[in-house]
């Protein structure tokens, strides 16, 4: 079951023309495309005549026309025009979901459009501030549940054996974390101070010895969680410590959106953006292409963890004291879930 009164990532602008876009989201088949006035519209992508996916016809002004018999319909997901018949029912028809461009990103609505109030989504602000240089790569098809990719990056102990030649390092097992939850949040912090970077923060920050590190997450339920990572010297680190005053410095948020499309698949957008060494082209390619190999270690460790919870579903998996925040973040979800389900109901 999924949480359909929020905000899921749909596409990213660049994908939305005025062409039509056929995705999947939340087992629900969804076609996308801009209008006239560059807005984007999200149409059920299934005709209401035969059923043909409206993702096969064509995108006409404002308007959508099916490839089959040339039913054509409005933003609004009425019929407005049916070939050789002055008639259209009242009922031919196909929904329409809200969508907001925001954050760089096309967000759709999945529950009530009542619901849909935009100022419910998720606050990226990093995507859009001066300060900061975002990237956004293509968006990764994964064959696994999308709650997956909040474990992993919950349990930072990860990083070491998954991550060893670029983000990871194994002091960081050296170090609690902090964890701090509410309603609709997960954090998890630690400093690891006086200890070597990464090789990707070492490289990036021209550190040469020891460094003072973050990594912190924060997951907002359903689909988001934000990496605040980076270095600093050592001495500039630390809770009361100025990091905005070191010599050195390299500062990034990394944010996964994970978008589910079927029980076991989803559209994983994830984006970058860095707060250094904004005009350096190099750190242009390691935000770019070179974060992206960083991902793709991830893509094969959870799409194996589908594949062997699928194929054992009753086996039993052994929890340690890093699972608390994967665990508190499932809990809170299935609680959300659990109250939208019975509101309906």
């Amino acid at each position: 079951m999924y949480l359909r009164n929020a905000w899921y990532v749909a596409a990213w602008p660049r994908e939305v023309t005025n062409r039509p876009l056929a995705r999947v989201i939340c087992d629900e088949p969804v076609m996308l495309f801009r209008g006239e006035n560059g807005a984007p519209v999200a149409l059920h992508d299934m005709c209401c005549h035969r059923a043909l996916p409206l993702s096969f016809g064509r995108v006409i002004g404002d308007r959508v026309q099916c490839g089959y018999h040339g039913y054509t319909f409005d933003r609004t997901g009425s019929c407005v025009d049916i070939p050789g018949q002055t008639l259209i029912p009242e009922h031919a028809r196909v929904r329409s979901f809200p969508v907001v461009e925001k954050f760089h990103c096309v967000w759709i609505w999945m529950g009530e459009p009542n619901a849909a109030d935009p100022a419910k989504i998720p606050d990226i602000w990093w995507m859009d501030h001066p300060d900061w240089k975002p990237s956004t790569p293509d968006m990764a098809p994964l064959k696994c549940d999308y709650r997956l990719i909040a474990d992993n990056v919950l349990d930072a102990t990860h990083l070491t054996y998954v991550h060893p030649t670029t983000i990871g390092a194994s002091s960081i097992v050296e170090f609690e974390p902090l964890i701090e939850h509410t309603d609709t949040t997960v954090r998890i912090s630690r400093w690891m101070m006086n200890r070597p970077p990464p090789p990707a923060y070492a490289k990036a920050g021209d550190f040469t010895g020891n460094a003072d590190r973050w990594a912190a997450v924060e997951y907002w339920a359903p689909a988001v969680c934000v990496n605040f990572a980076g270095c600093v010297d050592v001495g500039f680190g630390g809770p009361k410590g100025d990091i905005k005053a070191s010599p050195r410095r390299v500062e990034l948020v990394a944010i996964s959106l994970p978008t589910p499309e079927t029980a076991g698949s989803c559209h994983y957008f994830f984006a970058f953006a860095r707060a250094f060494r904004h005009d350096d082209p190099e750190m242009d390619h390691f935000f770019g292409p070179g974060m992206v190999k960083v991902f793709e270690e991830d893509f094969s460790i959870l799409e194996a963890q589908q594949r062997m919870m699928e194929k054992y579903p009753e086996q039993k998996r052994v929890s340690t004291i890093y699972d608390r925040g994967p665990t508190l973040a499932r809990r809170m979800l299935d609680r959300m879930i659990e109250a939208e389900v019975g509101d309906d109901a």
